[in-house]
């Protein structure tokens, strides 16, 4: 089977090869090149540490909107409180 190199150094896999292997759009293949300059690809299986952070974690306080506010509020009056005295702020 043959594919084309695109000017971005991009490669198309034939459909009968992600088709065998079972690759989908976003798969992640591992690159090495052999000796004779042979080129192998492995997809690389999803690993439970790409996904860490994406749960909940049970001890979690959930957000609302006046947590949300409050933490906001806090945010522009430390933020505001630390700009340098006596600079002028135009006004609208």
């Amino acid at each position: 089977m043959f594919a084309t190199l695109t000017s971005k150094g991009q490669v198309t896999l034939p459909k009968a090869i992600r088709d065998q292997l079972g690759l989908d759009a976003g798969a992640v293949l591992d690159f090495q090149i052999l000796e004779g300059n042979t080129i192998t690809a492995r997809q690389v299986l999803p690993d439970a540490r790409r996904i860490r952070g994406l749960l909940k974690s049970p001890h979690a306080i959930p957000l609302n909107v006046e947590r949300m506010d409050a933490a906001v509020s806090k945010h522009l009056r430390e933020k505001h409180s630390a700009a340098p005295k006596g600079r002028k702020f135009a006004s609208r």
